[in-house]
């Protein structure tokens, strides 16, 4: 199992376990509830939210071609999928790099936020942002043609 699958998995088991307990005392409902939350945290911190992950090198080299913003995320950040959400469809015009998935974008990451990997830090043409607005994302796309 990959690292980006940790916490995914242990929101799930976790929320398996507090159902299974509550079932046991007697609350099925509350179980369902409770098992239903954990699998949500579970979906918003997998992999699969996010749109394909890139290499940091490839997305670099493809935002100087086209001028899309990359995004440095990794799975389990709540400013991470936020981000994701805010954006909406437009998330689909970034390219996304995973940090646990790509050291040379764990190295971009720590070298922009003084050795942290601090994310997310979104790089658009010659700037960076950590954690920044959804608006100032949106507005470093380039025009629709």
């Amino acid at each position: 199992m990959t690292r980006t699958w940790i916490p995914p998995t242990l929101f799930a088991l976790t929320g398996l376990a507090i159902a299974t307990g509550q079932t046991m005392k007697g609350n099925p409902g509350t179980a369902g509830m409770l098992l239903l939350v954990f699998l949500t945290l579970a979906g918003v911190c997998s992999p699969l939210v996010f749109p394909k992950t890139t290499g940091a090198l490839e997305a670099r080299r493809r935002s100087a071609v086209d001028g899309r913003p990359v995004v440095f995320w990794r799975p389990g950040c709540p400013y991470c999928v936020r981000l994701r959400l805010r954006l909406g469809r437009a998330s689909r015009q970034l390219y996304w790099v995973n940090i646990w998935r790509d050291p040379k974008g764990a190295e971009m990451v720590r070298a922009a936020n003084d050795g942290n990997e601090t994310v997310p830090t979104v790089f658009a043409a010659t700037r960076h942002r950590t954690n920044p607005d959804a608006q100032w994302v949106r507005e470093q796309l380039p025009p629709s043609t």
